[in-house]
């Protein structure tokens, strides 16, 4: 959140769309109070909170703010008083909605943001009879709301555009990525899309070209994939080679006035129809239960998505504007100067462990833990000066030699923190020993002895004067610091018996595995 604050947020329908909404408010640090008149409500919602605190926290490379405090009412305006936000997820049927908004406006804050889950109804045809148009808005998101980040906003004449500019920074804190839809339209933008697409699969099957089956791969083995990173417009103008869209458009749009499709049409819904699509569905990934498939699901996304944020593309790049967001509140030092207590470890990494960070033993593997020990150097790095900018001018460290020790399981969502100790800094020399933590529990070191180089030679060369002078203040900070038990040993070295710390840390090792 950055500033520290906790904020309200109401969900109103705590199904699934409003479960996931419900989970992305808490997991960023707001409290969540959720109403449903549905007894059985709090048990339904509670597989969808397990989802996301799995998989939200692994698309970011920093932790999450500590989880907000979620609450269930009976009462209508008890869950709205004194929010900020307010998330209507009712059934799709006006006269509901209407009820509901009205209600909800009754004892509501006048300034709060009433954002509706609605995948077809308009902004002006939610806020018919409201007390308050201006306050309505449509917030219409993709499942599972809690990774997916686009969140459609629509908005009337009548909607306060005040509210609406407040609504996209919310989002935008949540890690969503809100689209302001420029005209209500019914369905909005997507949906219109992913309406045609059905249409016509439904023709597909009802005339015996293609089974749900052949549908499926025909999309997650061809435009699916090209889709999720370059979308429409994008894809078909790199198939126009180097003469773009032009060229494109020339060669295919032809094509458009050829009676391909039957997008104006729709299938009569028949008990025959029905039945070929379920029992098709039900022979392509009846082996697997919902639960198994939404696990997988959540898997795969996240992956996706962290391919993405590698290369800050797409989703991905809204998941490293989130993260920077995240990293204003943390307790993450940007520069050697703002740590409050320079002689104490140096705290370097503080994030969960996502999910691809896992073996098939279910604990972190090997390279991952050099991964979080080498974005532990790097985090120095940049606190003392060597930061990309720097880089940029032709100088930077690299790793001479590493040591880990693996003295403990780490699973995938463990919240680690990295505590790291100059051991020696001083001309081009920088030796760093790293712990990693869970909460006081130590799960491994790493050791990283580094050089300074000039990057034209690729030879060792003397850093920058300010890089000198911030290395050796911590340097120093240090000295008086005990030196870390594993520190210095080599490969299989044992702890001496005269020594009941190292061999404590030893037998504990020993258990682990």
């Amino acid at each position: 959140m950055g500033n520290g604050a906790v904020r309200t947020a109401a969900i109103i329908g705590g199904g699934v769309i409003g479960g996931g909404w419900a989970a992305r408010f808490l997991l960023n640090g707001w409290d969540v109070r959720v109403f449903d008149p549905d007894p059985d409500a709090e048990a339904k919602l509670a597989p969808v909170l397990a989802q996301a605190r799995r998989a939200l926290p692994s698309l970011t490379d920093v932790a999450l703010p500590p989880e907000g405090r979620l609450t269930f009412h009976a009462d209508l305006a008890e869950a709205v008083a004194a929010v900020t936000w307010i998330q209507e997820s009712v059934p799709e049927r006006l006269d509901i909605k209407h009820k509901v908004l009205a209600d909800l406006q009754a004892a509501c804050p006048a300034d709060a943001i009433i954002g509706s889950s609605t995948s077809g109804f308009k902004p002006s045809e939610l806020q018919e009879g409201a007390a308050r148009p201006e306050q309505i808005m449509v917030c219409h998101p993709f499942n599972p709301v809690y990774l997916m980040p686009l969140i459609e906003l629509v908005p009337s004449p009548a909607t306060d555009l005040a509210l609406v500019e407040k609504a996209e920074g919310i989002l935008r804190s949540l890690g969503h990525y809100p689209l302001r839809v420029r005209k209500e339209i019914d369905a909005h933008i997507a949906d219109r899309f992913l309406e045609a697409v059905w249409r016509e699969a439904l023709w597909l099957v009802k005339d015996g070209v293609a089974t749900t089956e052949e549908i499926d791969e025909a999309i997650r083995m061809g435009f699916g994939i090209r889709w999720a990173q370059m979308g429409l417009f994008d894809t078909y103008r790199t198939a126009g080679g180097d003469a773009g869209m032009r060229h494109f458009m020339a060669q295919f749009g032809p094509a458009l006035q050829w009676p391909w499709t039957k997008l104006m049409d729709v299938p009569e819904f028949t008990d025959e129809l029905v039945d070929l699509i379920a029992g098709q569905s039900d022979a392509q990934s009846g082996h697997m239960t919902i639960a198994e498939m939404l696990k997988a699901r959540d898997d795969n996304l996240v992956g996706m998505m962290r391919a993405l944020k590698a290369n800050d593309w797409g989703a991905g790049a809204v998941m490293n504007a989130h993260e920077a967001q995240l990293r204003e509140g943390t307790v993450l030092a940007a520069r050697a100067d703002d740590l409050e207590d320079v002689s104490a470890p140096i705290l370097t990494v503080h994030r969960a462990v996502p999910l691809d960070w896992t073996d098939y033993n279910g604990h972190m593997n090997e390279a991952r833990y050099l991964q979080a020990f080498g974005d532990a150097t790097d985090r120095f790095m940049e606190m003392i000066g060597c930061d990309a900018e720097y880089i940029a001018t032709g100088g930077s460290y690299f790793t001479a030699e590493t040591h880990i020790r693996h003295l403990d399981e780490v699973h995938a969502g463990t919240v680690i923190e990295v505590r790291t100790q100059v051991l020696a800094g001083a001309g081009k020399k920088l030796h760093l020993f790293h712990e990693m933590y869970e909460d006081e529990r130590l799960l491994a070191t790493g050791e990283h002895f580094l050089l300074h180089v000039s990057l034209e030679t690729r030879r060792p060369s003397e850093p920058a004067v300010g890089i000198v002078a911030a290395l050796e203040s911590l340097a120093a900070a240090h000295a008086d610091l005990p030196v870390p038990e594993g520190a210095g040993r080599a490969v299989g070295q044992r702890p001496s018996p005269a020594d009941p710390g190292d061999a404590a840390l030893a037998d504990q090792a020993a258990q682990a595995f």
